[in-house]
């Protein structure tokens, strides 16, 4: 079966404004661009053409998600606070959060086109999918948008599918740089769907992601953190993975495995210290179907979350890609070769000692 390719050019138009990286501009602050530019999203979508792959996938359609699918996450005052704003030509949500007038559409269109590719999955019309979709969603709160997130587009999905199509146990593994707050928010108190996220540690949000949060009342033990020392590069992530990630899913035994995929531990990101590679990216993508087809006939869905180096994300897109369809393009990602040879991209025994902590976890799944 093909694997599901979902984008639309709309994500490409939700604007973050004149930002110097995460800060506003002023007087003392020259005008620049925001670090969650279109720049990433839209060339990791170029490469897929100029590889010859995207034409061999099969391509799915976004749809906005409407306001009870937001609402089965977020409050109704939340989604119309964002509402609002957008209306009234853009704003910023307080909390690194700038964005621009339609981005409330967009926004909608990101969710629902996460949807749409669980949906994909879920009726078997493809084997796997990923959505290159933005905004990024994994930060955004129950009431509150954050880290460059207005709405939970992977939370939204989970929740769509569960109510819709009566999935059962549902996991979800973050591999962004950066914590997934908001999907653990969303799932914390619930035992039937598992989050696991593995980020650097105290990155951001810098008071989350602790391996001791690990899930309360009927989620407890369903919500596992992987915080992973600064540096770390492709031997910690496929330590953790192994140890971690791939025994909890198996323990776990979900319908349903989806991906809030951010590249942004790559190894020249500008907000993350963390040394993974294309190859790192695709190796994991191959534990999570070989897993995948073990317990759930292979229902994988990823779902693009942060990555901010223009020059590394494509090839990692592209890897993760290869991967998904099992078809090779034969481009070759110029960095590779110099990433690989970096000293320390071998588990060392402090990556070591986190990932044992984090594994130590597993037994407490339910």
């Amino acid at each position: 079966m093909a694997t599901g390719w979902l984008v639309h050019e709309l994500y490409m138009w939700h604007s973050t404004g004149s930002y110097a990286g995460v800060f506003p501009p002023g007087l003392t602050v020259e005008p620049g661009q925001h670090s969650e530019s279109v720049a990433t999203k839209r060339r990791f979508r170029n490469l897929l053409e100029v590889a010859g792959l995207e034409d061999q996938l099969t391509r799915l359609k976004a749809r906005p998600a409407s306001e009870a699918e937001l609402c089965r996450f977020h409050t109704p005052d939340y989604v119309k606070f964002i509402k609002d704003i957008s209306d009234k030509g853009g704003g910023d949500t307080g909390h690194l959060t700038p964005f621009g007038p339609g981005s409330y559409e967009i926004a909608k269109l990101a969710a629902g086109g996460t949807i749409a590719a669980v949906e994909a999955v879920l009726e078997g019309r493809v084997r796997n999918a990923y959505a290159l979709v933005r905004p990024p969603g994994h930060h955004a709160e129950r009431d509150r948008g954050l880290g460059f997130c207005l709405f939970g587009n992977v939370a939204i999905a989970v929740m769509h599918a569960r109510a819709v199509h009566k999935v059962g146990r549902v996991a979800t593994v973050d591999w962004d740089v950066h914590h997934g707050n908001g999907t653990e928010q969303a799932f914390y108190e619930e035992g039937e769907v598992l989050t696991i996220s593995i980020h650097q540690d105290r990155l951001f949000p810098t008071d989350r992601g602790s391996v001791k949060d690990n899930g309360k009342g009927k989620g407890e033990g369903a919500n596992i953190n992987i915080p992973l020392p600064p540096g770390s590069g492709v031997g910690a992530y496929l330590a953790a993975f192994e140890r971690v990630v791939i025994p909890a899913l198996r323990r776990f035994k979900p319908e349903l495995i989806v991906v809030p995929s951010g590249f942004d531990a790559g190894g020249n990101d500008s907000l993350g210290r963390m040394m993974m590679t294309s190859r790192g990216y695709a190796q994991l993508t191959r534990l999570l179907m070989q897993v995948a087809d073990e317990l759930c006939g292979g229902r994988l869905v990823l779902s693009h979350e942060g990555g901010y180096s223009p020059d590394h994300v494509p090839y990692c897109g592209l890897a993760v890609m290869e991967e998904l369809s099992g078809i090779r393009t034969g481009v070759e990602d110029p960095w590779l070769a110099i990433m690989e040879q970096w000293g320390q991209q071998e588990l060392q025994p402090h990556q070591e000692a986190a990932v044992a902590e984090a594994a130590a976890l597993v037994k407490r799944i339910r």
